[in-house]
């Protein structure tokens, strides 16, 4: 019994002390929410470039440590941390805008662990940067690299847009938070044309639809072929900082609407509209659907290579 303690022991300080990379996030099997499907979408990258990537560890050798926003065990990472390791926080929010709420301590508690550990910080979008910038929040090093998805599972299908039939919208989320839009999906359900749309609604949201359709969460693979089965993505949510879904839509192919909020301007760019009012919304369909082909043409979204790339420069990896 001694001899195999002795033996796991050894083994567990081998593969720690390999690890060349570690990412600070608890792991969940899909369908999960959109910091979990980047770093699943990012380790799977390190793991196809034969790195040894840890989880929540940092060894002798490992070189990078992505810690995610403030969910992450302090204390592996003070203890455990030493000077050849570049520690890059990852941080979204500020917490208490997306959630609407006064209580700013989750956004100052980031922000400590930040001073604490980082060497450099990762934001997701100009406007999370500037949001915590206007709390009088600082960080270590800022830069900006967008979220991505992986490629192999998030690509455009071959089929051809339709102006003769019905336009079918989707929209998805695994929050069931109200500000992920819940009033804009009731709103469209009770007025756009259902005799020239279809909407389907895949996660979770807190009401019944007369008209939307709703389907519960679907795992990566079958939410991508369920994407691509769409025409146009639509999101609602307010001061999403960088949303995972939005770029999951728009790495399937569809072009986009979405509140004129948070990161959603920055990431659909010209492949889609982004509104102010939800009234505006039907008649940002019928031009989305008269402008197909150029607006699909304009989606531009990092590729999860691309991203990874920029996670390794800043932290030294070449």
């Amino acid at each position: 019994m001694l001899r195999y303690i002795k033996f796991f022991t050894a083994k567990c300080f081998s593969r720690i002390s390999r690890c060349e990379i570690s990412l600070f996030h608890r792991f969940h099997k899909p369908p999960y929410g959109g910091s979990n499907q980047f770093f699943l979408a990012m380790r799977n990258e390190l793991l196809r470039r034969d790195f040894s990537v840890g989880q929540n560890i940092i060894g002798s050798r490992t070189q990078m440590a992505v810690l995610n926003a403030f969910v992450f065990e302090e204390a592996a990472v003070k203890a455990m941390r030493h000077s050849k390791c570049c520690v890059v926080h990852r941080v979204d929010g500020p917490v208490s805008v997306y959630r609407r709420e006064a209580d700013t301590s989750i956004d100052r508690l980031t922000a400590e662990l930040n001073r604490k550990y980082a060497d450099i910080t990762v934001f997701q979008s100009h406007y999370s940067l500037e949001a915590y910038e206007k709390m009088g929040l600082d960080f270590v090093s800022p830069v900006i690299i967008m979220n991505a998805v992986d490629s192999e599972i998030f690509y455009p299908s071959k089929r051809k847009f339709s102006q003769g039939s019905k336009i079918r919208l989707v929209a998805t989320s695994w929050s069931d938070n109200p500000n992920k839009g819940v009033e804009t999906y009731k709103w469209l359900d009770r007025n756009l044309d259902w005799g020239r749309l279809e909407f389907t609604f895949i996660g979770r949201i807190n009401c019944e639809f007369r008209n939307i359709k709703k389907v519960p969460p679907l795992p990566s693979l079958e939410l991508a072929d369920a994407l691509r089965e769409h025409d146009i993505y639509v999101t609602a949510s307010i001061k999403d900082p960088c949303s995972n879904a939005l770029i999951e839509g728009l790495g399937c192919g569809l072009p986009a609407i979405c509140t004129n909020s948070g990161g959603h301007p920055e990431i659909v760019g010209e492949a889609g509209f982004c509104f102010d009012k939800k009234e505006e919304i039907p008649e940002m369909i019928d031009q989305l659907a008269g402008e197909y082909q150029i607006r699909q043409q304009k989606i531009h979204i990092p590729a999860i290579t691309e991203v990874t790339d920029r996670y390794l420069a800043v932290g030294g990896i070449t």
